[in-house]
C-alpha cells in the first residue's frame, strides 16, 4: 500500500522529519518525508496496511514535545514510485 500525507501544525523547524524518518524506520516503511513552502510536511510512505495505520496514528501524535500536529490528510496514490529505503529530501 502507498499513501501520500501532507501533515499541517508545528512541524518545521522542529526536528518533526527527523522524528518522522525514525518511525518509519522502526515500522519498516520506504519513502520519503520532506518540507513544503507552506510550512507543511509531504509524506511518501510505503508499507502494508497495518504498518500505514500505526504510522498515521503515530503522526498525529508525535513524540517530539516541539511539533504540534493540527491535521494529517493522506490519500492512497499508486503512482508513488517503490523506494528501497526511507529518507528526509531536503
Amino acid at each position: 500500500m502507498k499513501i501520500h500525507a501532507n501533515v499541517i501544525g508545528r512541524v518545521q523547524g522542529v526536528g518533526f522529519r527527523y522524528t518522522t524518518y525514525q518511525l518509519a524506520l522502526e515500522l519498516g516503511l520506504t519513502g520519503t518525508v520532506k518540507n513544503e513552502d507552506d510550512g507543511s510536511v509531504t509524506i511518501e510512505a510505503i508499507g502494508t496496511k497495518e504498518q500505514l495505520e500505526q504510522f498515521l496514528i503515530k503522526l498525529k501524535q508525535p513524540q517530539n514535545p516541539f511539533a504540534k500536529v493540527k491535521e494529517v490528510n493522506y490519500h492512497e496514490d499508486d503512482g508513488i514510485h517503490d523506494y528501497e529505503q526511507f529518507k528526509v529530501v531536503y
